[in-house]
């Protein structure tokens, strides 16, 4: 018998060039696509025939307007993280730390508003919400509480999910020795479970925070006249008035609110990736107990029926109404035309081809990107300075979250009409749509896939590359098969989450371009019952073709649901 042949690895210079390849394509992708542009238009409100001017600054913190804004903000912000925390910890509970039978599928449902398109929310709380609305006695259609109850509509998911993930792997043995030991399950769960949790409700509230702070279509359709926060004041300077200045000042207002809520979010994510480690496996749970856990499970049914599943059944209940009330399709017929008089330069369904074939590209380029990102931040490098520059570059890949898209999509313009010196006008071709999409989507794509990949034992990697694996073949036989799931996930929320960007595609998108999100918002500003009905059944077909996506994405991921 023949000796076996020892497997020679590859070399050091090798594997350095094709780490670097890995995290290189990314950062140039990123520079290009979203550092440029935005300094650009940032550069534009700071310097003045080529010099530093900070004149704007003082003449917008000198308007009391901006304080005002900057007070709805903050606002919005804390009142909504503040709802969704008290209402989603005890969905976490429910869906995460008890069994039962139609779990996985709830689990899926309550993801679905998460990626629901901002302008499709807002359509649906008009139709609860407005005269003739279920819940109009309510009298809060196009108040600061409308408002608000969209965006927990909209963050619920965070907190169920990231808290959810963590409450399933903890030891249940703490909570029960202090049970024995005489704790009601109150005291129990907060003196031993809430301070367990602590690290993924705070990471759960940056996150939250950092979403009610940016929250664009939502505040456009629900708000009343008059109101506005930081990211609507950005869109309104840009378009109405063309004051760069002012818009260049803002942003960067509001670039340092959300940095802070960035910075807690990746150090509580350590955090609990720590807590993770402890417990690598999910616990079972122990079956529903409707007297014992009846207050969880009231609150997790009333969120889901009245919060969840209401605005969008009276969403497809008023699609179905004629203006005088009686059931009709015609508002389905009328999709595939362009509406009243100088309503739309294409018909719906036109429109949701644009949005599917530049949902696709925008999933194939923010995987690509966000999964290669992925690949490299789980590395665990010996050298200290090798893992703080990994942390920098996921904290640097989280970005986009925190810039508002009007920003973004704006930027576009003024930059991509020949980039890098190239003889090529992106702003009239169809891949630009897609680029801004990717780059919303992308800090998504990460955020799925690199706990899995974290999660991944090294010595795996190490032994298979001992044995004289190349890094390609590592990916094949060690990271690919684990991550195949959650890569279906990520592709999920890839595509949800383009076909409803609305913030800068609103920019981008030429009339006969335009995606659902941008024919919705048109027709909802436009007179008349006509292209009001298409507008509510427009936002039913977006909303459907989008939770059909969430749903076989979660389908896929299985049982092993973790975080967003």
């Amino acid at each position: 018998m023949r000796p076996a042949r020892a497997h020679r690895s590859w070399p050091p210079v090798a594997r350095v060039v094709l780490w670097g390849l890995a995290a290189g394509v990314p950062l140039a992708f990123l520079a290009i696509f979203f550092a440029w542009p935005v300094l650009a238009l940032v550069g534009r409100g700071f310097v003045t025939d080529g010099s530093l001017d900070l004149s704007g600054v003082a003449e917008v913190f000198g308007e009391s307007r901006t304080w005002r804004l900057l007070g709805i903000t903050l606002g919005q912000a804390v009142v909504g993280t503040v709802a969704s925390l008290v209402l989603g910890v005890p969905g976490a509970y429910v869906l995460y730390r008890c069994q039962f039978r139609g779990r996985t599928f709830l689990r899926g449902l309550v993801t679905v508003p998460f990626v629901l398109p901002t302008v499709v929310v807002g359509v649906a709380f008009r139709a609860l919400l407005a005269p003739g609305g279920p819940l109009a006695f309510l009298g809060i259609d196009q108040t600061f509480t409308a408002i608000v109850l969209a965006l927990v509509f909209f963050n619920y998911a965070v907190v169920v999910r990231t808290v959810g993930g963590l409450w399933e792997r903890l030891d249940p043995r703490a909570e029960q020795a202090a049970r024995a030991l005489g704790a009601s399950p109150a005291r129990a769960f907060r003196t031993v479970t809430l301070p367990a949790l602590t690290p993924a409700i705070t990471s759960a509230a940056s996150l939250v925070f950092l979403y009610c702070a940016t929250a664009f279509g939502t505040v456009l359709v629900l708000g009343p006249p008059g109101y506005g926060t930081i990211e609507t004041e950005i869109y309104v300077q840009t378009t109405q008035f063309l004051d760069l200045r002012s818009a260049a000042v803002l942003s960067v207002v509001q670039l340092v609110v959300v940095a802070g809520a960035l910075v807690a979010a990746d150090r509580t994510r350590a955090r609990r990736e720590n807590a993770l480690g402890l417990l690598p496996e999910a616990h079972g749970g122990r079956r529903l107990n409707l007297r014992a856990d009846a207050v969880p499970t009231a609150v997790t049914a009333a969120v889901v029926i009245l919060l969840l599943a209401l605005p969008v059944a009276t969403l497809v209940t008023r699609s179905l109404h004629a203006a005088d009330g009686t059931w009709t399709l015609d508002n389905y017929r009328n999709l595939a035309t362009t509406g009243g008089p100088n309503a739309l330069s294409v018909t719906v369904w036109e429109a949701a081809g644009n949005s599917l074939r530049a949902a696709a590209l925008a999933a194939l380029i923010a995987v690509v990107v966000g999964g290669l990102v992925a690949l490299v931040v789980s590395r665990r490098p010996r050298a200290r300075v090798g893992r703080r520059a990994l942390r920098t570059l996921d904290s640097v890949f989280m970005l986009p979250l925190g810039v508002s898209a009007v920003t973004v999509g704006f930027g576009f313009l003024i930059t991509l009409d020949r980039p890098l010196g190239l003889d090529v006008d992106l702003r009239t071709s169809g891949l630009l749509v897609p680029i801004a999409q990717a780059v919303v989507a992308i800090p998504l794509v990460v955020r799925v896939v690199l706990p899995v990949l974290r999660a991944i034992d090294p010595r795996l990697r190490e032994a298979a590359a001992t044995l004289g694996a190349g890094p390609g073949r590592v990916l094949a036989t060690v990271d690919l098969p684990v991550v195949l799931r959650p890569l279906g996930l990520a592709v999920g929320f890839a595509f949800a989450t383009s076909l409803g960007e609305f913030g800068a595609t609103s920019f981008l998108a030429r009339p006969d371009t335009a995606t659902l999100p941008v024919v919705i918002f048109r027709l909802i500003g436009k007179p008349g019952a006509e292209n009001y009905g298409m507008a509510l059944a427009a936002s039913v077909v977006l909303a459907l073709v989008t939770a059909t996506v969430m749903l076989l994405a979660e389908r896929l991921r299985g049982e092993s649901a973790g975080e967003l």
